[in-house]
């Protein structure tokens, strides 16, 4: 009971109960100190020992806010936190000092000196406790694996009447697609949507999920579900057994690093909560994979606002009600519409006091735009065009693009218009003072849409074939979560006009990407030496705009940042003429609707490698 009070309080909640156990040891260190050497307790209704009381009261909180000892984690305080607390320490001692200089009474100069000595002990002391305390209360709390079980039919409530009497189990609810079950209690237990998932896994502490779900969908759900920070279990269904048939083999989870080609890195970036805490924060693309981690990894860096600009209804919606679930009180404000809308975005910067933007809006799928030359050129350059127009004219403190390494000398139309978007913000950054624009620039999302992630996971399901474009193409490779955090952290770094990229090592071959998931879901891969195998890769050639290789920097020059695993590029970019005339140029285009005149235009200003050709 108490590990789920403390996990459902709030980033809020948590910083006002140190910020008030600070302000207790404050005082205590004070009365502590007169106790030991007078041997009496402060007499609270005299004029000096209430001033210096105050004084020190005062002077903790307002420090320790300053710090942002309030904030820090738990975990993270014996490496980062003491010596804040010896600045804090110090800094009531000073204030105390001070105030002896000052008419009135005044505190003996041992007094003080052992009041902040006293303080730093009790303060170190308390920190450490709580940690040992939350340790102790997971370990107990953890005593019986808690279960989500997916999959709410007769498999699953089988599952679930088993599992309940076992000592080290604990089934806690279910999960179901049906919608006529959602909301309702099955066998004791409470049935929820699986988009709810990652919110679940949190909020009631789950240790495993439990697959009772046909075989065509389990191999499909293990994939969608090895991101989660907790087991996946697969169990052959009761019936199965009953029938004495042979159980499916149950499909094993990928390893993150085989498919990224390196140690993951979201854990090495430091946390960024300074440049976000107490901000106003706008999305777009809120709703998006990278967008939707974005409101995730920010709401927990106590902004004082969320603003989640999204064109999908859908996807607003579950991105806001997760968020709702996660951090009751934080401020989101979902707002359904474009970025291409100028009137609302102004209106949004406005009204809600926007201090930052981060732009995760855009068309990325590189099919889909080649077919949508117009779409693409509308949301990707114009939406950019019509959100750095309105942040500059509003003044506010930060914009970060959010970019893609198919941006680099770009051969498709989803990489030109992303290319186009990077330069318009380039353009603004020399152009204003008062807010700082930046870029970020990645590889491929594992998981994200449009990803070769998910296609392949679906193609596995169905029992193949596997397509492959060309067996040498490769691709840079990084988690949904690496990739949030490098945007945070490089946009901490921003002065102005950057185009901060990740070091993510060596690319990848989607080649081997195919093989390490056909083997991972516990199948053979068929080709000449085994055709008895049961999955064939099938290569089809490279699609329209689609590059063999792809490239995270324009240039040979790459500069360092405060962090070794973050780079920044230093590139020639289009003058503000320039831009001017390609966005005049790409405007004339979507008026007329003329596919070639937008090609050509995409060619001329973005391209220095081969003309862009659009296919619709």
């Amino acid at each position: 009971m108490a590990l789920r009070f403390i996990t459902r309080l709030g980033t809020g909640q948590k910083s006002a109960i140190l910020l008030s156990l600070d302000a207790c040891i404050a005082l205590m260190s004070l009365a502590g100190a007169d106790l030991l050497l007078n041997g009496t307790l402060p007499d609270l209704r005299t004029t000096g020992d209430g001033r210096f009381m105050l004084l020190a009261l005062l002077t903790v909180l307002g420090t320790s806010i300053y710090l942002g000892l309030h904030r820090m984690k738990l975990l993270a305080y014996e490496k980062h936190g003491i010596v804040e607390t010896g600045i804090l320490a110090a800094s009531l001692g000073a204030s105390c000092t001070l105030a002896n200089a000052l008419p009135g009474a005044r505190l003996p100069a041992e007094q003080v000196l052992f009041a902040s000595l006293l303080f730093l002990a009790l303060f170190v002391a308390a920190r450490l406790a709580l940690l040992r305390l939350t340790a102790l209360l997971y370990r107990l709390a953890k005593a019986r694996q808690r279960l989500l079980i997916y999959g709410a039919g007769k498999t699953g409530q089988r599952i679930a009447a088993a599992l309940g009497e076992d000592d080290g189990l604990m089934p806690v609810a279910f999960l179901d697609d049906n919608p006529r079950l959602q909301s309702l209690s099955v066998a004791g237990l409470h049935v929820y949507s699986p988009m709810r998932i990652k919110t679940l896994v949190q909020r009631l502490d789950i240790d495993a999920i439990v697959l009772a779900v046909p075989d065509e969908a389990r191999l499909r759900q293990m994939q969608t579900l090895s991101d989660l920070p907790c087991k996946t279990l697969t169990l052959p269904s009761l019936a199965e057994l009953l029938a004495g048939k042979r159980p499916a083999q149950a499909p094993s989870r990928i390893a993150l690093q085989d498919l990224l080609g390196r140690k993951r890195l979201d854990l090495e970036f430091p946390e960024a909560g300074d440049s976000y805490a107490g901000k106003s924060i706008l999305i777009t693309g809120a709703g998006g994979s990278i967008g939707s981690e974005l409101c995730r990894q920010l709401a927990a860096l106590a902004p004082a606002r969320l603003v989640l600009l999204e064109h999908c209804e859908l996807a607003l919606y579950s991105i806001a009600h997760e968020l709702a679930d996660l951090h009751p009180h934080l401020a989101t404000v979902p707002v359904l519409g474009s970025v291409c809308d100028a009137p609302l975005v102004r209106a949004l910067l406005a009204e809600q006091g926007i201090d930052t933007i981060l732009h995760a809006a855009a068309y990325k799928h590189v099919p889909m735009v080649q077919r949508n030359i117009f779409a693409g050129l509308r949301n990707n350059v114009i939406g950019t065009k019509t959100l750095t127009e309105a942040a500059a004219d509003a003044g506010i403190d930060r914009f970060i693009l959010i970019s893609s390494d198919k941006a680099v000398r770009p051969t498709s139309v989803m990489g030109a218009t992303k290319r186009l978007a990077e330069e318009i913000v380039q353009d603004h950054a020399t152009r204003t003072t008062r807010t700082c624009f930046s870029m970020v620039r990645f590889g491929n999302v594992i998981g994200s849409s449009g990803s070769v992630i998910p296609l392949f996971q679906d193609q596995i399901a169905r029992g193949g074939p596997v397509t492959v474009t060309h067996p040498e193409v490769s691709r840079y490779f990084m988690t949904v979560t690496e990739a949030v955090r490098l945007v945070l952290t490089a946009g901490s770094f921003a002065r102005g006009g950057e185009v901060f990229v990740l070091d993510m090592g060596d690319p990848v071959p989607i080649l081997q990407v195919a093989r390490q998931m056909i083997r991972g879901a516990g199948l053979s891969i068929r080709d000449a030496d085994t055709p008895e195998g049961e999955i064939e890769i099938r290569f089809t050639g490279l699609r329209a705009g689609e590059k063999l290789h792809e490239e995270l920097f324009i240039g040979a020059d790459m500069l360092t940042t405060p962090h070794d695993k973050i780079l920044r590029a230093q590139e020639q970019h289009l003058s503000q003429i320039e831009v001017a005339s390609a966005l005049s140029e790409i405007r004339r285009a979507l008026e007329a609707r003329d596919t070639d005149a937008a090609a050509t235009a995409l060619s001329k200003w973005v391209s220095d490698r081969a003309r862009i050709k659009a296919t619709g």
